[in-house]
């Protein structure tokens, strides 16, 4: 079963403590890479994080987004007293001492710098809220495999269909293989009977047949033709098997190439060099598209 190595997944959890929400994406990549932005204080977790998706996803890029939400408490603010006198003395020394205190607002005082300190729960152990967040986190890939599934599935009926027309443009070089040394023995006889007739000149059979089975040998591509079905065959069944496997099929998909290159190159034939574009212009497509498998 192949896996696209596009996705996306989110999950959330909410109890009476705090609120976190995972968004998981991904993207094609030769490599494994992750990209995280995650609320302090648990971007310490950020390793174990990477560990827990890397169980799952084996390479692309994944961005991943840990949002954490923890409800305002009473013990969160702390007015600073300290803070607070030195600014009302000030005031009063500003204002003279013959009218102490007159006229101050508490609400401008509280909303000077460092009056009211917030008291973010710094205390707190990210570790100890790992297990709800690893749960969470595994939701959201469970997510985001479904997805990458369902366009592994489309891609490789694509990548199938894309095999069964390559298949059949090998079967077309295979019947039409042998009739070319056959057309070329009659060009060849044809061409010397041309140049010969009048000048009482005589050509051995046997010239024109070693002359005929060196190209025979030549043009022969029964060899590369065996190996880029077994090829085929091999995508057939890396598409099938239970496991994605992106690297296995760029393998193949190269392999076919190097064969079909040679048939091109050693068929002396308009029409295999005609079916032998065509496979090209698969190949290019499967490999387009495999490059997006995990």
């Amino acid at each position: 079963m192949l896996l696209s190595m596009t996705g996306f997944g989110e999950a959330r959890l909410q109890n009476e403590a705090w609120s976190v929400g995972v968004e998981v994406r991904t993207v094609n990549n030769r490599h494994f890479k992750m990209n995280a932005k995650i609320t302090e204080p648990y971007g310490a977790l950020e390793p174990d994080l990477e560990k827990l998706i890397r169980a799952t996803i084996r390479r692309g890029t994944v961005t991943l987004q840990v949002r954490f939400d923890r409800p305002r408490r009473s013990e969160d603010y702390r007015i600073n007293t300290v803070a607070l006198t030195s600014y009302r003395d000030q005031l009063q020394a500003l204002q003279g001492h013959d009218s102490p205190g007159g006229g101050f607002d508490l609400g401008a005082l509280l909303a000077l710098p460092g009056v009211v300190e917030d008291r973010k729960a710094s205390s707190e152990n990210p570790l100890d809220d790992w297990p709800a967040l690893a749960s969470v986190v595994v939701e959201a890939v469970k997510r985001l495999q479904v997805s990458r599934a369902e366009e592994g599935r489309a891609m490789g009926e694509e990548l199938l269909d894309f095999g069964k027309t390559l298949a059949g443009h090998l079967d077309r070089i295979a019947e039409r293989g042998p009739t070319v040394v056959t057309g070329y023995q009659a060009r060849l006889v044809d061409r010397v009977q041309s140049l010969v007739q009048g000048h009482g000149v005589t050509i051995e059979t046997k010239d024109l047949i070693r002359e005929v089975a060196i190209l025979a040998e030549r043009a022969d591509v029964t060899e590369e033709i065996v190996r880029l079905k077994a090829h085929l065959s091999q995508f057939v069944e890396v598409i099938h098997e239970s496991e994605s496997a992106g690297r296995k099929l760029e393998f193949v998909v190269q392999e076919m190439g190097r064969e079909t290159n040679t048939i091109g190159s050693k068929a002396n034939d308009v029409e295999i060099s005609r079916s032998v574009v065509e496979i090209k212009g698969l190949l290019e497509k499967i490999r387009e598209l495999i490059q997006n498998v995990e």
